[in-house]
């Protein structure tokens, strides 16, 4: 780790997810040829493709060393080593990305030691980025490509508060989940359950969240914890490219990622179940806990 200089590689990230978000925002997802993987609800396009291709290209050049692991590339049974590795989702949000709706993302981390050390993610049709450095802080920049702050952007650091409140339980949180794309099974039911506990009543068992709120990308779902606008995410489902980069930022901005399924409070980068908590003065603890509470005896179960 000593002799990587973390902040070239951010500022390297950061130029290739504005190159790639002008490939995104250049597509016409009415236009582009889409397939499904897993089912109706995986989707991939051409455009996932490109922008993965792209990425590759550019940090291969840059850094011809390092592993690179891909959501379009990846090959079953491939694993995350110890080694520096650019874990990169060129469009995370894909199903968002068709629909035309404006929630979607390239997602781009470098894990060292198989643990997230630089994080960017961009939102190309906010002209939004997400970005941190182990041991330096986390930012959102706002409106860079657009030219605010002569072309600066807008920076704020993360949480967006100064001062964030205290977690005092779960009936005070707004909670991200998804849905996923696997629709039967042990893993839906447990989701289902837990949702419905979630949000029942306190008189009927349940937890009485605010609220739960389904963004369709885990990166921008994390990016929204970091930045405290959202206090926790429950995910199964999903891999280390969806996770990697907005791991790196919540971490930094204070944030903890335990796993997903109840008992281990150190989870691995490719565990595919994760819980991610906001930063707070007090409370995150006991947040964890009282959500693995919810969860109960249910145990998500998939293979890396």
């Amino acid at each position: 780790m000593a002799d990587l200089n973390l902040q070239e590689i951010r500022d390297t990230l950061i130029s290739v997810a504005h190159e790639a978000g002008r490939m995104i925002l250049s597509a016409n997802p009415t236009d582009i040829a889409t397939g499904t993987k897993l089912n109706s609800a995986d989707i991939v396009t051409e455009t996932d493709k490109a922008v993965e291709a792209l990425v590759s290209s550019r940090l291969s050049k840059a850094y011809p060393s390092f592993a690179f692991v891909g959501e379009e590339t990846y090959k079953p049974g491939m694993q995350v080593t110890d080694a520096p590795t650019f874990i990169v989702d060129p469009i995370d949000g894909t199903t968002n990305f068709v629909h035309n709706l404006p929630e979607a993302c390239i997602s781009l981390g470098l894990a060292v030691g198989r643990r997230p050390a630089v994080g960017v993610v961009y939102n190309p049709y906010q002209d939004k980025l997400y970005s941190a450095v182990r041991g330096q802080g986390a930012y959102v920049t706002i409106g860079a490509n657009w030219g605010l702050e002569g072309g600066k952007g807008r920076v704020s650091k993360l949480p967006l508060s100064r001062n964030p409140p205290p977690l005092n339980g779960l009936d005070t949180c707004l909670v991200a989940a998804e849905w996923g794309s696997s629709r039967d099974g042990v893993n839906y039911e447990v989701k289902t359950s837990v949702f419905k506990k979630l949000c029942a009543s306190k008189e009927t068992g349940g937890a009485m969240v605010h609220s739960i709120r389904s963004m369709g990308s885990a990166a921008l779902n994390l990016c929204a914890v970091a930045a405290g606008q959202l206090d926790a995410y429950w995910e199964g489902g999903c891999w280390a490219w969806d996770v990697c980069a907005g791991w790196a930022i919540l971490a930094e901005a204070g944030g903890i990622m335990v796993d997903g399924n109840p008992g281990d409070w150190d989870p691995k980068i490719d565990g595919r179940k994760y819980l991610a908590v906001r930063g707070a003065p007090s409370g995150q603890k006991e947040i964890v806990e009282e959500f693995w509470e919810v969860i109960g005896d249910g145990r998500m179960e998939y293979e890396s």
